[in-house]
């Protein structure tokens, strides 16, 4: 059994072309028992974003504080605390904070979306 607090894992900054202001934690995966599937957290800084990417694995996301937006596919859709998305597998998609204050979001993914 794993029980903890995300806010108290070690996060990693996340850079590359498109990405402004991430970091990434995960609570669980294979590491922690869970084959085949991982749960990330990502914190996006005010007026930070994921690159607007696509890939053959869908995901699954939680809004957990602040506020952002999830565009998709040309179209901008709120997602705050307590909102989710499902992504499909292949749609481009990206994770912006249109807020002050830090957006953090619960991502699951298959393991191969985590490498």
């Amino acid at each position: 059994m794993v029980v903890g607090d995300w806010k108290k894992l070690e996060g990693v900054k996340l850079s590359g072309e498109g990405i402004a202001g991430v970091r990434k934690r995960v609570p669980v995966g294979p590491n922690e028992g869970w084959d085949g599937w991982v749960m990330r957290v990502f914190e996006i800084d005010a007026g930070g974003h994921t690159p607007r990417h696509r890939h053959p694995w869908p995901h699954i996301n939680l809004g957990l504080e602040g506020h952002g937006a999830l565009w998709v596919e040309g179209e901008d859709t709120p997602l705050g605390a307590g909102g989710y998305a499902f992504v499909p597998a292949g749609v481009e998609h990206q994770f912006s904070n249109d807020g002050a204050e830090p957006f953090a979001f619960m991502c699951i993914v298959p393991e191969e979306g985590d490498k």
